[in-house]
């Protein structure tokens, strides 16, 4: 193998390794230092080195921990330095210790959940918890972040460096909470994950190495949490949902790669055992006693397949569902998805009176979903001029190819 193809490798295995076992890596040396902004330091470190050294020596026959091993050192280092005027010696000593014990080549524990449950602490402001899971955990950057939550990056990456140092200061441990703290946390956790599948389900086709990762890893945290908390009816909502929309992924792009809607996808390529599986989830759900956000965006996904299997129109019992949503949520994106379903029981204009409940929101201005669906409303009103100008915004705003170019053939129907 010649010296760039040997280059090339390492470069891929380092970055591989960086997407598979990030959060997991963070989890683990935060776990033992209390501080996670030193544990991403070291790691990022790490990784470096990783590209440095791999390349001249190979790459070695356990990569994570390899990492993990250079990280710990690093980690030391950067506390060292850190609080130099604030810490014992002894207390560093204790730190040492607590980072190597895990063998070099032994299986790194996976704290994923336990990072994520510390990062909900009552101590951190609740605006932050959800984003700085998805940084420390799941590995995404404030710019991608910020735009989940409709937020600018500046100001989602200051409240991430104060949300990473009020752990630090308030000592917050890396552990899952005890069964009475669960209910103020558990929401949270469940919020973080969800972006993150979301997230991942901007690239359908799969194509989006970094994405398709992000969403196996959010499919593995709900099982994770649904595993620990079999009875917390949301948790399995959460991971219902998601597998829903998981099985659908092969139809939403057709032999040409165009984006194809839900309302007129092929069934037969729909994983039917992962809908088997996310509707006994809402079944064990519903005979828990309480229903929630997750449940009914369950129950939501759950009729949108029984009308495509059917064929039988079910929009009255979609639109009482997403009432129901709106009154517990609020929010807009719910709005939004709910004046669809009232389009089609009474019509595109008292759809269009619905979206102004919430059109007053300037987060809006920036979101796409929100003029393609009304751009989509006002071509059902005959209003193609404004319709024209909604899809203007809707394209402009639009990153994915495919959707971009069906929102463009939408608009190049509407009359001249």
């Amino acid at each position: 193998m010649s010296l760039p193809e040997r280059d090339a490798q390492a470069h891929d295995t380092a970055d591989a390794v960086a997407r598979r076992s990030y959060g997991k890596l963070v989890a683990f040396l935060s776990a033992r230092t209390r501080d996670v902004a030193a544990a991403e330091d070291a790691l990022s470190e790490a990784f470096a080195a990783a590209l440095t050294e791999w390349p001249t020596n190979g790459c070695p026959s356990n990569p994570e921990a390899w990492l993990l091993s250079v990280a710990r050192r690093k980690a030391i280092d950067i506390a060292r330095g850190r609080r130099r005027h604030e810490i014992a010696a002894e207390r560093l000593q204790v730190m040492a210790e607590g980072l190597d014990a895990a063998a070099p080549d032994a299986e790194i524990p996976d704290q994923r959940l336990a990072l994520m449950f510390a990062c909900a602490h009552p101590a951190i402001e609740a605006g932050v918890r959800a984003p700085l899971m998805l940084q420390v955990v799941v590995g995404l950057d404030a710019k991608m972040i910020a735009s989940a939550f409709l937020m600018s990056p500046s100001a989602m990456g200051k409240r991430l460096v104060r949300a990473k140092s009020k752990i630090r200061q308030a000592g917050i441990p890396f552990s899952i909470p005890e069964r009475e703290e669960l209910p103020g946390r558990l929401d949270t956790v469940l919020d973080a994950i969800y972006a993150a599948f979301t997230e991942g389900w901007t690239d359908p086709g799969g194509t989006d190495v970094v994405r398709r990762d992000l969403t196996e890893e959010a499919l593995f945290l709900a099982r994770l949490v649904a595993e620990l908390l079999p009875e917390e009816p949301e948790s399995l909502g959460l991971l219902a949902l998601m597998l829903h929309a998981e099985a659908r992924r092969r139809a939403r792009r057709n032999g040409d790669d165009e984006y194809v809607p839900l309302g007129i996808q092929d069934p037969a390529l729909w994983d039917w055992q992962m809908i088997g599986e996310a509707e006994a989830l809402l079944v064990h759900a519903s005979t828990l006693g309480s229903i929630g956000r997750y449940q009914l965006e369950g129950a939501l996904q759950s009729a949108h397949v029984d009308r495509c299997r059917t064929g039988h129109a079910n929009w009255a019992e979609v639109v009482q569902l997403y009432d129901a949503l709106f009154a517990l949520a609020g929010s807009p994106v719910v709005a939004i998805n709910r004046a669809l379903a009232i389009a089609e029981v009474h019509g595109a204009n008292i759809a269009l009176e619905a979206m102004q409940e919430v059109a007053v929101d300037v987060r809006l201005a920036e979101y796409q979903p929100y003029w393609a669906v009304r751009a989509e409303l006002l071509a059902r009103t005959g209003a193609h001029d404004e319709a024209r100008r909604a899809y203007d915004i809707a394209i402009g705003l639009e990153r994915d190819p495919a959707v971009r170019r069906f929102l463009q053939r939408r608009q190049s129907a509407l009359p001249a």
